[in-house]
């Protein structure tokens, strides 16, 4: 893959789910895999009709709902055909901004974030006090089709989407700004407040992307430009480092059938001369002695 990302594992029929958001055309891909962890064959690959970087299931339906690159859409699981259920970012304004990662909360509501193109190019944690606000946002889709802007502004390449286990607190990355936020999170209401900064990353290396939380409250995030998956405590403590053979970790999922397996979408090394023993751009798989989570949650519309 160019840039794998979005994994997610469904438990009765044993398969894993993730996309390549950057491949020309993007692509989606179903893998078998059997009791201990392991593929059977060879991955289902579906071309996709846009860049798609998200995709959950569907409570109850077939297929998946998803972040296309201008907003929220249907996919069809047999096809890979897409349905736009709510076009957000307006064509003209594709060169400014774009959907990235996001995330299904306990009510199944689905969440996704923007990235502010402009802002990004300027590399992590080196955008100019000159630019301004970024113009990324946060919005939350309901399963009732209302559409809620959570985020207006602020965002440089939102991120990481996950709650705690009691779902009183949501976690939101900005990989580019290489911080990790907190907010109190109102599960009736879908409300978020009382922002505050969890995880710094700025005068270190490794840009906080995609996440899974575990059964204990712990986040095990992808740093992205670092090889490694970083574990925090919920009150920011690290814990510890794995270690993979590709720079670019991208995003995790639990899987397998008691959901005590990471599975780890990663992404190429795109710098001008990549390291060639990099393994960046495969899927990965990582069994914790230590650790399980629970399945992502799925729209409920």
């Amino acid at each position: 893959m160019v840039l794998g990302e979005a994994p997610i594992f469904r438990a009765n029929d044993s398969t894993l789910h993730w996309v390549d958001c950057l491949s020309e055309p993007s692509r989606l891909y179903i893998l078998k895999i059997d009791d201990s962890g392991d593929a059977i064959g060879e991955a289902r690959v579906l071309d996709l009709e846009d860049s798609v970087t998200v995709v959950f299931f569907r409570k109850g339906k077939p297929g998946y709902i998803a972040a296309y690159y201008q907003g929220v859409c249907f996919i069809d699981e047999l096809t890979g055909k897409m349905d736009i259920v709510k076009e957000i970012i307006p064509t003209s304004q594709r060169d400014v901004l774009r959907f990235n990662d996001g995330g299904i909360d306990a009510k199944g509501r689905f969440w996704l974030a923007e990235i502010d193109k402009k802002a990004m190019a300027f590399g992590p944690n080196k955008l100019p006090e000159s630019y301004g606000t970024p113009r990324g946002r946060l919005w939350r889709f309901d399963p009732d089709g209302s559409l809620h802007l959570v985020i207006e502004k602020g965002v440089v390449c939102g991120n990481g989407l996950g709650w705690s286990p009691d779902n009183k607190t949501m976690y939101f990355h900005d990989s580019v700004a290489m911080v990790v936020w907190a907010y109190d999170f109102d599960l009736e209401s879908g409300d978020i407040s009382n922002k505050r900064l969890l995880i710094d990353r700025r005068s270190s290396f490794g840009e906080p992307d995609g996440m899974v939380v575990d059964t204990n409250g712990n986040l095990w995030i992808a740093m992205f430009d670092s090889n490694r998956v970083m574990v925090f405590s919920p009150e920011a403590r690290h814990l510890k480092d794995i270690i993979f053979s590709a720079r670019n970790p991208a995003c995790t999922t639990w899987g397998g059938k008691n959901f005590d397996i990471i599975y780890m979408a990663s992404g190429k090394d795109r710098r001008p001369n990549p390291d060639p023993q990099d393994e960046g751009g495969h899927m990965f798989r990582y069994k914790p002695t230590d650790a399980h989570g629970k399945p992502k949650h799925e729209f409920a519309g």
